[in-house]
């Protein structure tokens, strides 16, 4: 019974919910979500180990082990919104640090040449997706610009799912082939 953490028998309808396999069988698809949600490998690592403890202690609240994905990334984007607004305070407490230590805080204005670099960046990105075919535009605009979750755009664009990632896949090909040509004769300043 180590495997297989029993609820109350009410609140799961005599069924065991065996923790263990429910993870293991969707946390690949949670951290895939939680890379997306966080911006990075790393913390989306940091936030399915907690999210996965914080589910585990909380397993009584789950109703259907049907809805165990969809209740595990839910818990996981809060850990991850949690991580997010202490790494937005972090800056401030580090200025209250230097302050009271009385040391000069470092403007905040970027450098003129990683500002023209940035502005070149923008330009390339907007010329490339300018660049797209228009069957490929509003789908690469749509899901990694707007960020939709891939059946939204499909129904957004009246087309099927498959016709969507493949329409995606190739727009994302033909802008990382724009890029790099663009990159390749004119290296950023």
């Amino acid at each position: 019974m180590n495997a297989c953490r029993t609820l109350e028998a009410e609140e799961c309808h005599n069924s065991c919910v065996d923790f263990d396999a429910l993870a293991r069988q969707h946390q690949d698809a949670v951290y895939r979500q939680m890379i997306r949600v966080c911006g990075n490998r790393e913390d989306a690592e940091d936030v399915l180990i907690e999210a996965l403890l914080k589910a585990y202690r909380h397993l009584d609240q789950l109703r259907e082990s049907a809805a165990f994905r969809a209740w595990l990334a839910q818990i996981a984007k809060r850990v991850c919104w949690q991580l997010k607004e202490r790494e937005s305070l972090l800056p401030l407490l580090q200025l209250s640090m230097l302050e009271n230590e009385g040391r000069e805080v470092a403007g905040s204005e970027p450098l003129p040449d990683t500002q023209l670099a940035k502005e070149q960046m923008k330009q390339l990105f907007n010329d490339a997706l300018g660049a797209l075919p228009a069957l490929y535009r509003p789908v690469y605009q749509l899901s990694d610009i707007e960020d939709l979750p891939g059946d939204e755009v499909a129904r957004k664009l009246g087309i099927s799912g498959p016709a969507m990632k493949s329409r995606l896949h190739r727009a994302r090909h033909l802008m990382r082939k724009f890029l790099d040509a663009a990159i390749a004769r004119q290296p950023l300043k």
